[in-house]
């Protein structure tokens, strides 16, 4: 008899702490949606067919470790913005340091000397 009730409160218990385990679980799966720790707010370009527009909004929803570095833009001196992302990286470290050399690597390619640093 003290048997059948023991196993009853132990499944009981356990199917508690299941309840109270499981919606905890899925929030902290996925960060997808969040702009996560913001810097400065990037000039995104207003064209949805802009490239630097579409990485921004595929950082937005990436759903690991992510990261958007962007130059800065002067409305009077620059008339363009370069980017980079990086996606899914194992940490947020490392998606920080690839966006950045993306965005410099963009620098490079279209020969910017002057203008805004990455950042």
């Amino acid at each position: 008899m003290k048997f059948a009730f023991f196993k009853l409160a132990t499944a009981s218990v356990l199917a508690g702490l299941l309840i109270i385990a499981v919606p905890g679980h899925g929030i902290a799966g996925s960060l997808a949606g969040s702009v996560g720790d913001k810097r400065f707010s990037p000039v995104v370009p207003a064209s949805a067919k802009d490239p630097c527009n579409k990485a921004y909004k595929a950082y937005v929803a990436a759903s690991g470790h992510s990261a958007y570095a962007t130059t800065s833009f002067v409305r009077v001196m620059d008339g363009y913005v370069l980017c980079g992302a990086h996606y899914n990286a194992p940490s947020q470290k490392a998606a920080e340091d690839l966006a950045m050399k993306s965005c410099q690597s963009a620098r490079t390619h279209y020969k910017v000397a002057a203008g805004g640093d990455c950042q």
